[in-house]
């Protein structure tokens, strides 16, 4: 499988199980779910945006999960990934994926903000894999502040 059908990424280099498929589609081996994945864009965005997390941020991988679903006004969604908080198993961070292809517009920030209105979390992140947003909320103001760069675990787990 050739990676460099996707757009390059700002994001380090993974090494991924892909499989051909009998259909002659690709799948990948998502650690999270234990279980092979169609292979889209916004998939191999997540895939490199997980493993950052763990592999260079320091973010447990026991904490994170995958394709959470949510119910919102009685409509099933599905949240891109959720980091738990390891004190209280409450949504810590989560995280809106779009391709490489896809811009990042006030209509990604409304939707992880729906998302929001069910979880929330302390953290809001959004990728492309070559832009990445991220906002602390704090539900004592009712402000949302975009910080420079996606926090190291260390320093969340010191901010508590």
């Amino acid at each position: 499988m050739n990676a460099n059908r996707f757009p390059p990424l700002q994001l380090p280099p993974i090494s991924s199980e892909i499989r051909a498929t009998a259909n002659g589609r690709y799948e990948i081996f998502d650690p999270q779910r234990r279980r092979f994945i169609t292979l889209s864009a916004e998939e191999w965005v997540r895939q490199h945006f997980v493993l950052f997390l763990i592999h260079h941020l320091g973010y447990p991988s026991s904490l994170i999960a995958n394709e959470i679903s949510l119910n919102i006004g009685g409509i099933t969604r599905r949240c891109d990934t959720v980091v738990y908080s390891p004190s209280d198993g409450k949504p810590l961070m989560i995280v809106e994926y779009k391709a490489p292809t896809i811009a990042i517009t006030q209509g990604v920030f409304e939707q992880i903000r729906s998302y929001n209105s069910a979880l929330h979390a302390e953290y809001l992140v959004v990728s492309n894999g070559k832009k990445h947003f991220c906002c602390h909320m704090d539900y004592t103001t009712m402000t949302a502040t975009f910080l420079p760069e996606i926090p190291l675990w260390e320093s969340i787990q010191t901010a508590k």
